[in-house]
């Protein structure tokens, strides 16, 4: 089974599944959904859920100086990755390569889940995303999501909430 295919009972990804267990384990009773194509993009997942883009919980994997750093921005946000290395004291942050990202997260680019990943990993949520009441994140594959709060997001993560851009 890849990570894109379903079970053998026709339900969801491999990816999602674990993604779904720790959803479970943090208390979240949100349902994953699976989209009929592929939202990669903040825009197509705002698309497809009929929601505000900026209401997108992009996880967006970087090198900081050479451990893994999850960032969870707003889809209408690009990180300012010297802004961001400044206020975490941080020397370098670069994006992770597409191996670095599945090494950290056993997820690939745009499919990127808040969770359910091998090991946790250094989190920070974008102070952005705050003023939704609901925001839609990856759950492990480009055809699934599932929705949380912004509280719900930054105690699943063990976030640390920064301003990105």
């Amino acid at each position: 089974m890849t990570d894109e295919s379903t079970d053998s009972a026709g339900e969801l990804p491999a990816r999602s599944l674990l993604v779904q267990r720790a959803l479970r384990r943090a208390g979240i009773d949100s349902e994953i959904i699976v989209l009929p194509d592929a939202a990669a993009t903040a825009a197509a997942a705002a698309a497809a859920l009929g929601a505000d883009v900026g209401a997108i919980a992009n996880s967006l994997v970087f090198d900081g100086d050479g451990e893994p750093l999850l960032v969870m921005t707003s889809g209408a946000h690009r990180v300012d990755t010297g802004a961001l290395a400044a206020r975490l004291g941080r020397g370098r942050i670069r994006r992770a390569t597409p191996e670095q990202v599945r090494a950290a997260t056993g997820q690939v680019i745009g499919g990127v889940a808040p969770t359910g990943h091998p090991a946790p990993i250094e989190t920070i949520v974008d102070e952005a995303l705050a003023v939704h009441p609901l925001l839609w994140a990856a759950a492990g594959t480009p055809h699934t999501m599932f929705a949380l709060t912004f509280d719900q997001l930054v105690a699943l993560t063990g976030g640390t909430v920064h301003r990105v851009d």
